[in-house]
């Protein structure tokens, strides 16, 4: 379970990370699978001679391993605390993609400043409006250990407070992610950020509007694989002030301009 102080950090800071939320093992088992995916595609990830690509992405598999990886008890507490009990769909697995990142000199195409979208626009890209539709929540699943040189992905501290009055004006139909990104003011790229460094088996759960990159180059001596999963929720958020979670909270608290100035 969250403690109260973490729960506050969430609304603040946009994201919450709990160490070795997925067991070694199974960290280990999933990462075995991500290698297969890797060999199907000529990739080994002790032989560099094979790393001719920055970027590498694999669809998640939905398998035992990854079942009981996305399902831990300790991530579906989260879940519930953080938009509500019965507010989001359960999978069983973990969904999304998974970005193997390598050694490599080239920028991977992937490396600037965003917010993920949460569904479907009409141009076939990915949207988002202001009450975050079929997303609750973004994850970061370590599947390797992960230091400040093994392109980390980078997260801007209470950038998710800047977005909401970004994506407001657009009204219900939203606009495409790329749009919203574009718009990010030099007041949210001042902010503090951090890395989300750490073990294979630890998780960053992410307010759907924080802001983050990839970083490039990695300059470790091994590829890291990490899945990206966005938690989808059952309904959009209200934002009528009625019964709001922490991630609901922090839209209303950027829309009311309390997000202060940056740290």
């Amino acid at each position: 379970m969250l403690t109260e102080a973490e729960i506050e950090a969430f609304e603040a800071d946009g994201y919450v990370t709990i160490r070795g939320a997925v067991p070694t093992d199974v960290a280990a088992a999933c990462r075995a699978e991500i290698e297969d995916g890797l060999r199907d595609q000529g990739i080994a990830s002790d032989v560099p001679s094979t790393w001719t690509r920055p970027l590498v992405r694999l669809d998640c598999p939905w398998t035992p391993a990854f079942a009981a990886a996305g399902t831990q008890p300790v991530l579906h507490e989260a879940y519930d605390q953080l938009l509500g009990e019965g507010r989001w769909l359960a999978v069983p697995g973990v969904g999304g993609t998974i970005p193997v990142r390598f050694p490599h000199a080239d920028d991977p195409g992937d490396a600037g400043w965003h917010i993920d979208g949460s569904f479907a626009g009409p141009d076939g890209a990915w949207w988002v409006n202001v009450q975050s539709r079929e997303r609750g929540l973004l994850g970061l699943v370590l599947f390797d250990e992960v230091g400040p040189d093994d392109a980390p992905t980078e997260l801007i501290i209470g950038s998710h407070l800047d977005v909401a009055p970004i994506v407001e004006p657009y009204g219900p139909d939203g606009a495409s992610f790329s749009t919203i990104s574009a718009a990010l003011s030099p007041r949210t790229l001042d902010r503090s950020s951090a890395l989300a460094t750490g073990a294979a088996g630890d998780v960053f759960v992410c307010h759907p509007f924080l802001v983050h990159r990839a970083t490039w180059p990695h300059r470790g001596d091994r590829p890291r694989a990490m899945a990206q999963p966005g938690v989808a929720t059952h309904e959009p958020f209200a934002l009528d002030g009625v019964d709001p979670g922490p991630v609901e909270r922090a839209v209303l608290a950027g829309l009311g301009g309390t997000s202060g100035q940056p740290s």
